[in-house]
């Protein structure tokens, strides 16, 4: 394998290669390596970096409580590059490739904490029950003008036109033309990163686009949303704008979402066990669907991990505020789209742009797991507005966080290392979002009470 490697890097003259380790928060972390060394590394195993890069918090901090997990003396691990991964990086001088690694211990382990692995995990359980996931992530992000500092709310970019978005345009054609600039060179990025983006569309937002993955592996789709994201900030930048995945960037706008939709196969016949052999809604189905229902209210951080997240997810605003499901129903949080019988699948309209996406991806599918192995039963579909039922999703990281400490049936699924140390991250980073006083304490409290 490092042979084929050697040749993919000589043919496409690669001097450089960065090698990816996505942290807790789906940051990209890890080492650029001249060419040479990196293929030396493959060999003899050298690529190393300090396990603590998977407790490090959003703000570079780090617990103090999970010293007996990710130890205080901060061994090294080993970076197992994964070939499948390797592509060419858009937009260097010096050409570059991006190849995302998995992390190994000193007695040649996986790192079980690391979000890859447990995504991994998840699909393991699913391949030994002779089921493979498929799906299909839509990722939505804002363009807005550059902002230096964060006391000035942000707001929408001037397009081709010279003038920024004032009100909301979904789905419209000369509003996504006012990026084409843009949004031909993320398209010319992605192309060259060999990312299988379908169709981008302009969200309802100001300035705000969405773009569709083409179905397929979710280790595969969540490793190109890794690097989607990464392309889309860098070309931004180009054109003196910034691109975020923020889940709530403007209070005047909606938020932005990582819709995925899930289906599963039949390993041996390759048929969707979503569907019976005349074409109905099987048992398997329903008990899906029953787990996302019961068990995503539970453990939210993992899809919604920021105390951002909370602010999209409000009634009549594009993002669901319980699990209610319905067929074709963009207010529930599960929509069943219109499809035939052998695309059966199941839309978790839940998780937002800002999660992490292994982990987004993984707590979709550990639900539905749990769902169908218990063989639950849902509840009853909605066919009106689920915004008139009762609210079940927490409003706050803080109550989120306590529903995700206590998700036995989940935890043992994805092991008690990994909900110690992201619970250990998140409640480290509502510590110091909680710290600072914020401009509304200031404009409405400083003189009135």
């Amino acid at each position: 394998m490092s042979t084929d490697i050697a040749s993919w890097i000589s043919e496409r003259g690669i001097s450089e290669v960065e090698c990816i380790v996505p942290d807790m928060n789906g940051i990209q972390r890890g080492k650029v390596l001249p060419a040479n060394k990196f293929l030396k590394s493959l060999t003899d195993r050298t690529l190393r970096i300090p396990v603590s890069v998977f407790s490090v918090t959003v703000t570079g901090e780090y617990p103090d409580d999970v010293d007996h997990i990710v130890l205080p003396y901060d061994p090294d691990m080993t970076l197992v590059p994964d070939p499948t991964t390797l592509r060419e990086a858009p937009g260097f001088q010096t050409p570059t490739a991006y190849v995302i690694a998995d992390a190994y211990t000193g007695k040649n382990q996986p790192v079980e904490i690391a979000p890859r692995a447990i995504l991994k995990r998840v699909l393991a359980l699913y391949e030994k029950r002779g089921w493979k996931p498929v799906i299909a992530p839509e990722v939505e992000f804002y363009l807005v003008s550059k902002n230096l500092d964060s006391d000035f709310p942000l707001v929408p970019p001037a397009g081709r036109s010279g003038r920024p978005e004032t009100a909301s345009q979904p789905f419209g054609l000369e509003a996504l033309g006012e990026f084409e600039d843009i949004i031909e060179h993320i398209y010319d990025f992605c192309e060259k990163a060999d990312l299988n983006i379908d169709t981008m569309i302009h969200e309802a937002g100001a300035a705000q686009l969405e773009v569709n993955f083409v179905h397929g592996d979710p280790l595969e789709l969540a490793d190109e949303v890794l690097l989607f994201k990464r392309i889309v900030r860098q070309v931004a930048l180009e054109h003196g704008v910034y691109g975020t995945f923020l889940a709530k960037p403007m209070s005047d706008q909606p938020g932005s979402a990582m819709h995925i939709h899930q289906s599963i196969l039949d390993i041996e016949t390759g048929r969707n066990v979503f569907t019976t052999q005349n074409g109905r809604d099987s048992a398997l189905f329903r008990s899906h669907i029953a787990g996302l229902a019961r068990l995503l209210p539970q453990i939210t951080p993992m899809f919604a991990p920021n105390v951002n997240s909370f602010r999209r997810m409000r009634p009549d605003s594009a993002a669901p505020i319980n699990v209610q499901w319905g067929s074709d129903n963009r207010s529930c949080g599960l929509r069943i789209p219109i499809s035939d019988p052998a695309n059966r699948r199941i839309e978790n309209r839940l998780p937002g742009a800002d999660s992490n996406p292994y982990l987004a991806i993984a707590a979709s599918l550990i639900c539905g797991y749990v769902g169908m192995v218990e063989r639950m039963q849902p509840p009853k579909s909605v066919t009106g507005n689920a915004y008139n039922r009762a609210r079940t999703l927490p409003r706050t990281l803080e109550g989120a966080l306590d529903r995700f400490s206590k998700c036995k049936q989940v935890r043992q699924y994805l092991g008690e290392d990994f909900f110690e140390v992201f619970y250990a991250i998140k409640e480290t980073e509502l510590y110091a979002y909680q710290s600072v006083i914020s401009s509304w304490e200031r404009e409405h409290l400083l003189l009135r009470v």
